[in-house]
């Protein structure tokens, strides 16, 4: 999965959104070796500072762990990306429905606009 970043929106979190999805979707498996900083930095297009920030986030919530020297490796606690990215898939639900909410349209009208578009 390539980095599709929102340049309307802070980087960092966007970095450690996709790593979840990275992990929840088993392209990074537990206990293994994830990209260097450098390595995400330049897929992403992104400032290393920025990754670090971001995989030092990770590291905190429990999903990643350091081994000194080796580099950066998913925790067994992949379940917490899990809940991280239903979390994600709330928000942006939520966001879409305000969005179009205050377009005028009715919770009703939403629906079948998503109905439609998923056929």
């Amino acid at each position: 999965m390539a980095w599709v970043l929102d340049k309307n929106r802070p980087i960092c979190p966007q970095i450690c959104e996709q790593i979840c999805v990275k992990i929840a979707s088993g392209q990074y498996n537990q206990n293994e070796r994830i990209p260097s900083v450098r390595e995400i930095a330049l897929e992403a297009g992104v400032n290393p500072n920025t990754v670090q920030k971001a995989l030092t986030i990770l590291t905190e919530q429990g999903l990643l762990y350091s081994m000194r020297g080796s580099g950066m490796y998913v925790s067994d606690r992949t379940d917490k990306a899990e809940k991280k990215i239903n979390e994600m898939k709330r928000e942006k639900t939520l966001e879409y429905i305000e969005e179009m909410k205050s377009l005028g349209l009715e919770v009703e009208e939403i629906k079948q606009y998503i109905k439609e578009w998923s056929e």
